[in-house]
Parts: C-alpha cells; sequence; structure tokens
C-alpha cells in the first residue's frame, strides 16, 4: 500500500519501515516542518546514562556550547555542570547558559557566580523580578531541555539539571527520564529551538553572523525532525503533534508523561482510538509523583478514558518524568513536552520526532520495562474511588486549563 492508503491517512503497510515513511509524509504535511536524514540518535535512558554523555559532551567541546533548561536546582550534579561549564568557557569556548527565571529560581547564586567569572553568559528567560509581571513573562516559561555543543552534537528530553534525575529510577529518590543524544542535520533544530528562547529576551546578545552552522554530513541513518512548540492562545504545534500520533495510530499508543492533563479534544482522540480498535496506554507517576495538585487534575479525566478502555498505569519506584510516546512501532516522539495543557499552550518546548523503526524499538523496551514496573489503575476501583478523592478532583475544575 501507498503513503495514503490508510484509513486515517497512514500506510497500513506490515513493513514498519514504510510505515515510517508514510508517518513521516503525514507529520510533514500536518506540522509543516521537514525532517532530515542522515542523523545518529542514541536513546539515554535515566540520569545514570544522561549526564555523563551530557557532561562528556561539554567536557570536549572545542568553540561553542548552548544550554537552555527549564530546571536548574542545587546539589552535586547542579555543581558539576557549572564546573564544566565554567571549564569551558576558561578553555576558550564561548558559552552561553539560559536558565527559565521560574523553574531554576531554586538554583545556588554561587553557581551562578561561578559560570559567571569563568566566562559563561548566564541569561535568564523572562525575568519576573525587578519589573511588573505580566501574563506572558509570568505564566508563558521555556521547558525546553536542549544542549547543543560545537553545533556537532546535541540533546533533548526531559531532565533536568538536578540531583532528583541521578541514578537509575531504582528508588524515590531517582526519577525517571529519558533523553537522545543527537548527531547530524537535525542538530540545526535543537540549536534553533535554543536560539529562539535566547534571542527572546536577549536580542542585545544575538547576532546570526556569528551563529555556527551545522554540518551537512551524513553521520547516521534516522529520519527525524525537530518541533518547537510555541505559547499560542489556539493550536499548537505541539498539540497538532500530538493529536496526529493518537487519531493516525492503527495498532497501539504508548504514552509516558510526567504531567497528565489533557484537554477534551486529546481526551476524545483517545476513546475514539479505543473504539477502531487501538491499544492506547498512558504511563504516568504513581505514589511519588511530586506535584500532587497536578496529578489530580489528570485525574480528573481518569473515568472517562478508563470507561472507554483506555489502559492508565501507574510508575512504582520512582518519579516518572519521561515525555516519550511510541506508535504502531514506526514512530515516536521524545522531549520536553507532557500531555497536558502547559505544553501545548502556554509553555515553550521541543521534542523530536523518529521516524526510525529499530530507535523505536529501544523505546518501546524501554516502556515495556517499566510497565512492568507500573500498577494497573482498575476501572472498577476507581468507580468506588472515595469522597475525598472525587472532591480533590472537583477542586482543580478552577485551575485545570493553566496546569
Amino acid at each position: 500500500m501507498g503513503a495514503s492508503d490508510g484509513v486515517h491517512g497512514v500506510s497500513t503497510s506490515s513493513d514498519p519501515h514504510e510505515r515510517a515513511r508514510s508517518w513521516q509524509a503525514r507529520l510533514e504535511s500536518v506540522l509543516g516542518t521537514p525532517a532530515t536524514d542522515g542523523n545518529a540518535v542514541d536513546v539515554l535512558r535515566n540520569g545514570v546514562e544522561i549526564f555523563p554523555a551530557m557532561l562528556e559532551a561539554i567536557d570536549t567541546a572545542e568553540q561553542t556550547v548552548d544550554i537552555v533548561t527549564f530546571v536548574y536546582w542545587e546539589g552535586d550534579i547542579a555543581i558539576r555542570f557549572a564546573e564544566s561549564l565554567a571549564r569551558a568557557a576558561q578553555r576558550g569556548c564561548r558559552v552561553r547558559v539560559l536558565l527559565d527565571a521560574v523553574g531554576a529560581r531554586k538554583i545556588d547564586e554561587a553557581l551562578v557566580e561561578q559560570m559567571t567569572e569563568a566566562g559563561c553568559d548566564v541569561r535568564w528567560f523572562r525575568p519576573v523580578d525587578g519589573r511588573p509581571p505580566t501574563i506572558e513573562t509570568a505564566n508563558h516559561r521555556t521547558h525546553r531541555k536542549i544542549l547543543v555543543c560545537d553545533s556537532r552534537i546535541g540533546f533533548v528530553g526531559g531532565v533536568g539539571i538536578a540531583d532528583e534525575w541521578d541514578g537509575d529510577a531504582r528508588n524515590e529518590s531517582e526519577w525517571r527520564d529519558t533523553h537522545l543524544r543527537v548527531r547530524g542535520r537535525a542538530v540545526a533544530g535543537l540549536q534553533a529551538g535554543f536560539i529562539d528562547n535566547w534571542a527572546d529576551e536577549n536580542d542585545d546578545a544575538f547576532d546570526p553572523s556569528h551563529e555556527h552552522v551545522v554540518d551537512d554530513d551524513r553521520v547516521g541513518s534516522t529520519p527525524m525532525s525537530v518541533i518547537r512548540g510555541s505559547a499560542e492562545t489556539g493550536a499548537s504545534e505541539m498539540w497538532r503533534l500530538m493529536l496526529a500520533l493518537i487519531t493516525c495510530a492503527e495498532e497501539h499508543v504508548t504514552i509516558a508523561t510526567a504531567y497528565f492533563n489533557p484537554d477534551e479534544r486529546l481526551c476524545e482522540a483517545m476513546t475514539e482510538a479505543v473504539r477502531r480498535g487501538v491499544t492506547v496506554t498512558v504511563l504516568v507517576p504513581g505514589e511519588h509523583a511530586d506535584k500532587r495538585f497536578v496529578q489530580l487534575a489528570g485525574e480528573a479525566t481518569y473515568s472517562t478514558l478508563l470507561d472507554a478502555g483506555v489502559r492508565i498505569k501507574e510508575f512504582r519506584p520512582s518519579m516518572m518524568h519521561a515525555k516519550v510516546t511510541t506508535v504502531d512501532g514506526a514512530i515516536a516522539t521524545v522531549g520536553s513536552a507532557n500531555l497536558n495543557r502547559r505544553s501545548t499552550q502556554f509553555d515553550e518546548e521541543t521534542n523530536v520526532v523518529l521516524f526510525d523503526p529499530q530507535v523505536v524499538a529501544v523505546l518501546d523496551e524501554h516502556l515495556r520495562q517499566d510497565l512492568a514496573r507500573s500498577d494497573d489503575v482498575d476501572p472498577a476501583d476507581w468507580a468506588e474511588r472515595g469522597l475525598l478523592q472525587r472532591a480533590g478532583e472537583r477542586v482543580t475544575e478552577l485551575v485545570r486549563e493553566w496546569l
């Protein structure tokens, strides 16, 4: 079958590579973001793999280091990154560090001073101090987590710079997350994600003629696109991406998300997918969720989804912070965006979409292992939940559209 032969516009071929090509054509049409080929992608699971890879890239950078992050807190990991970034600046690299003024507010000021004194250009995204905050500056944040070194190697995913992510998700003090290491032409999309936020607040420090050009060399075989979601009043690219993945799925959709608060249309898409025979599984934090009120907002959707046949699983060992969606063994997206209203409407996000069944297989295996360490939310038990739980869900109605 051709790329448009499937009922929902995606090939129903049994060949996962043909399906991936069909998905690529579909999403390029829906999102208008062409994929690049010839990329190399490594899936990094949890801080035990993610942090060493990122620090190695910084320590071996020769010209430039750019990092934007929502979370930069305190602790050993925060110190190690500050030291690595400072060393890069001291050996002559241009080092730019962009911290969200709300998400990174817990950073140790001594680390900011250390990086600045070493020559790093440390700046804040939409600061809320020193001037009257507007709705845009106070509510619309950059939730992106991007690191690019020498315009050659890039990292993107859900991990923040904090000790909470260190380790291997063995217990509640080691959060579960996924990051990607990317080489190839797609690094340009990650670099643009950094520059987009850097120029937003720091136009005096942005000179396009001084930006390095990403090499056009083929270093691998993975086609991928970089989706940069921005704060919008309507349907953002991130919202359209998630809606397309769910709506066009033919067999199965697995969604891992730290903060689950889908809008009505996305909930409808999940229930409609189940009705046409798609297995829809949502993996969320369990008892170790770090934001109980946000968790309650998502739980307000459980009854509708469970009644429709959506499987909801709660991760037992630790905080589930990964943002990974896989579909039909052919396509996946990984990045900073959750399946919630903040990510689909209010925050700056970056996700990559992978049209490579081999990489998808790695992500699916990781999710399979996560699901084995998770508990089902039983529809019958949920229907019998107590009055206190129901009252909590009702309270979130007042602010659910902002979470």
